[in-house]
């Protein structure tokens, strides 16, 4: 057997395994509290926090733990890593957790983690222990010990050698920390390609062909599209859809986009790819994730994005942000109504298969399943906000039920320069002169980790 299918046997058996079951989490926490994405309380941060390079000590035992990488781990050298009194290593012991958990490794590696930071943590059920641990790390924001990167590429690029170009880049921006694995693998797949991929990736939608007229029958009324008008060109991609490949490109109104749709963020967004570079980028979805968001790159420069604002993090593209359009979250029959010539995708995809009506059978509707850390708890984590940068550069958060009704009403929604109007039953926003503010729905949690200082409408 080749040697990375044993090794991804190894770590595939905790890795793929059900992060568990999600209780909706609450909008209330004592004052001054810190709470998870369910609810729970954030303990405090260690006090016993260490600066500089790591001690010869510590050194020793991370090398001695990671020595076992790809063969088998020693359970004790994972073990001896509790006692470096360098709180630090708590993050290569939570991506440790990522990939062993339930058995010897991810049992020691728990019990250091709970030996360094003085968190009880040793109970908890195996199906939670590497998202609360990394919760942990992320409200905590502990620096990472230096030379992070390097243990942790290690690591994960046993899992995917495609992912070997974004460590390989010392001068990226990457926050390595908060930078998870999804359980699928790169999607490097040429653009235009049809197949999807052997190893189990997200394969990104390519100029899916489109229809109109009778033909767009197909998809019913009340299913949920993401409508995108570019130059007067409308047209919509069937949630269903884009649950199943997560990533389009294509071209509207003469201009190349890319459009992600984080599931797990209920965020569908659009990016212009025709960035006067070159040829437009081809978007797709790495298979990481950062603070369950998926983390999307270039496949010409593999060159990371922050996905969630469009900032290349590493490679060539390193620092250009990209500029969005709006995306109208609204069902089909209320789209197609107000634009009456939008195109919508073709029933197969152009892939000439079948998909379900709904392929994640709610998978992300009680809560995050990948750390995020602390929570924002104005709102609840899942509730849907439209999420719109200001005239002023100031981010704003507007409940999408309460605004929507309220303009349905005949009422105003505005706010620091802000104004929604409907569109086909979905929301768009708009300066005071009527210019129109590129906008996007997300989950709470998703928009107010991003934009932590937003400013949230109420009615």
């Amino acid at each position: 057997m080749p040697r990375r299918l044993v090794i991804l046997l190894i770590l595939l058996v905790a890795a793929c395994s059900s992060p568990g079951a999600i209780e909706p989490t609450s909008t209330t926490s004592p004052a001054g509290s810190r709470v998870d994405s369910d609810g729970n309380p954030i303990p405090p941060a260690p006090t016993n926090l260490a600066t500089g390079p790591l001690s010869a000590d510590a050194s020793r035992a991370l090398d001695a733990a990671w020595a076992g990488l790809g063969t088998a781990m020693d359970p004790a050298a994972v073990a001896a890593l509790g006692g470096v009194g360098d709180v630090r290593v708590g993050w290569l012991l939570s991506d440790l957790l990522r990939f062993f958990t339930g058995d010897e490794v991810g049992d020691a590696a728990l019990a250091a983690f709970a030996q360094l930071t003085g968190t009880d943590v040793v109970g908890l059920d195996p199906s939670l222990q590497w998202r609360t641990v990394s919760d942990y790390l992320i409200a905590w924001d502990l620096p990472a010990p230096p030379g992070y990167a390097g243990y942790k590429g290690r690591l994960f690029t046993l899992v995917e050698p495609g992912w070997q170009p974004f460590f390989d880049d010392s001068d990226a921006d990457i926050d390595w920390r908060l930078i998870s694995w999804g359980g699928v693998f790169i999607d490097d797949r040429p653009l235009d390609t049809l197949e999807g991929c052997p190893a189990g990736c997200i394969p990104a939608l390519d100029d899916p062909p489109m229809v109109t007229g009778e033909a767009a029958g197909w998809y019913p009324d009340d299913g949920i599209v993401f409508g995108v008008t570019i130059n007067g060109e409308s047209r919509a991609y069937p949630k269903n859809i884009m649950e199943v490949h997560e990533m389009v490109n294509d071209t509207i109104g003469g201009r190349r986009i890319g459009m992600p749709y984080c599931t797990l963020c209920g965020s569908a967004q659009a990016f212009y790819t025709d960035i006067g570079t070159g040829d437009p980028l081809v978007l797709r979805t790495s298979g990481l994730l950062s603070r369950s968001n998926k983390v999307m790159f270039d496949l010409a420069t593999r060159s990371m994005f922050d996905t969630f604002l469009g900032v290349a993090l590493s490679g060539p593209l390193q620092g250009i942000h990209l500029d969005q359009t709006s995306v109208v979250t609204t069902t089909w029959g209320q789209w197609r109504a107000e634009h009456p010539d939008s195109a919508i995708v073709a029933e197969d995809g152009g892939r000439g298969i079948a998909y379900a009506a709904d392929p994640l059978h709610g998978r992300d509707d009680e809560g995050p399943i990948f750390p995020v850390g602390d929570v924002d708890s104005r709102l609840p984590v899942q509730e849907q906000v439209l999420g719109v940068i200001g005239p002023d550069g100031a981010a704003n958060a507007f409940p999408v039920e309460p605004a929507r009704a309220l303009l349905e009403a005949g009422g105003m929604v505005a706010m620091n320069g802000v104004e929604l109007t409907l569109d086909g039953g979905g929301l768009r926003a708009h300066d005071s002169s009527g210019n129109e503010l590129p906008a996007h729905q997300a989950f709470w949690f998703a928009w107010s980790q991003f934009w932590p200082q937003t400013e949230l409408w109420e009615e």
